[in-house]
């Protein structure tokens, strides 16, 4: 039995008086010992939290014990290590960062895409009439995506409103989005109807809880995770790998984030090209003052910036 457990969640519910909220609740997870990264807003929580099985236990007992997190669902993996290194609860204006002036022409407890359990998802993914749509951003889908999926190129979340006009000609199509865990679907779901998508699905729980319950059957590749683990496998039936090294082009599952933090690009590269680049994209960030060490993993807790100080 491994030693602990990581926990990703979302829960779409209005939060009275949430940036209290945020501050009492870094509180109580410190208390229980546990690790991770939540967001809380007005519109919900959004987190993925670590620590011993009894520690999460009691978390997500305390979670739906409050008639507002109450329909909560977890995805659960059992790691060997902690998946983060300190505990960070803060208050954000959206748990899903959309990139819309307006956020009020989307409300996920209003509208969303009808919602697919995996079994049915991978049942209906391969149909004439439908198209499968990553609504997640160009690094996470380089290094796994299911077969046959319209990627988009976008750096994050909040660019996705500007392309929905590139998804226009499968307008009379059946769009079924998927994300990590679901989070991120509800919104774009959501956004796709409100501009006149009439056939809207969503894979509910998203890539990870389709590969505890469906096998992951056509996710090539892995998926990419916001904890230390930075990747984890899905598919237990045809696995595959489908990501490149961004430096020398031979096929590799491993994905990192360069050592140099004013860069922190995220890139698959492989061993090689880890180890003679010290973790780093290129060159040019070898020889970056503030370069990390590089311990193969290619995860690093957040630096912060220099503030320039005005002269």
């Amino acid at each position: 039995m491994k030693k602990y457990q990581t926990l990703l969640y979302y829960c779409y519910s209005y939060i009275a008086e949430a940036e209290q909220f945020a501050a009492d609740h870094l509180k109580f997870c410190k208390s229980l010992g546990l690790v991770g990264r939540i967001i809380v807003a007005d519109e919900g929580l959004n987190g993925t939290i670590s620590g011993t099985p009894e520690a999460c236990e009691a978390y997500m007992k305390a979670i739906h014990a409050d008639e507002r997190f109450a329909k909560t669902e977890f995805k659960i993996d059992d790691v060997e290590e902690l998946s983060f290194l300190k505990m960070h609860c803060r208050y954000k204006s959206e748990i899903v960062h959309s990139g819309l002036r307006d956020t009020t022409i989307i409300d996920p407890n209003k509208q969303t895409g009808k919602h697919l359990e995996p079994v049915d998802f991978m049942k209906m993914k391969d149909e004439e009439d439908v198209v499968i749509l990553d609504v997640r951003s160009n690094y996470e889908h380089n290094l796994g995506k299911f077969k046959n999926a319209v990627t988009l190129d976008i750096e994050n979340f909040r660019d996705f409103p500007e392309q929905i006009n590139q998804l226009a000609q499968y307008k009379d199509k059946k769009i079924l989005t998927y994300c990590t865990g679901g989070i991120k679907c509800e919104k774009a779901s959501a956004l796709l109807l409100h501009h006149g998508f009439n056939n809207v699905y969503q894979l509910h729980g998203g890539i990870i809880k389709y590969g505890k319950e469906a096998g992951g059957k056509d996710f090539e590749g892995k998926c990419y995770v916001f904890d230390n683990r930075i990747a984890v496998d899905v598919n237990q039936v045809n696995p595959t790998v489908v990501s490149v090294c961004y430096n020398c082009g031979v096929t590799t599952p491993k994905m990192i984030n360069c050592a140099n933090p004013e860069c922190n690009e995220h890139i698959t590269q492989c061993d090689a090209c880890g180890e003679q680049l010290q973790g780093c994209c290129s060159v040019a960030c070898t020889t970056n003052p503030r370069k990390r060490p590089y311990d193969g993993t290619g995860y690093y807790v957040k630096v912060p910036q220099p503030v320039a100080v005005k002269g």
